[in-house]
């Protein structure tokens, strides 16, 4: 189980988001949802997790 890369969030993550002005980053879903809606932000489900993330 890989953790949230977000500053105090213990979920799982399930997703990595490739974010072109910052290195990219595994987050939980919720974290995701939020960051995944900026400009150019890709979100990717990694593996195994596909289910987690709509």
């Amino acid at each position: 189980m890989v953790e949230c890369a977000e500053d105090g969030c213990g979920a799982e993550a399930v997703v990595e988001l490739h974010v072109p002005w910052a290195d990219n980053r595994r987050v939980c879903a919720g974290h995701a949802r939020v960051i995944a809606r900026q400009d150019g932000v890709v979100a990717d489900p990694l593996d195994g997790q596909e289910d987690e993330w709509p």
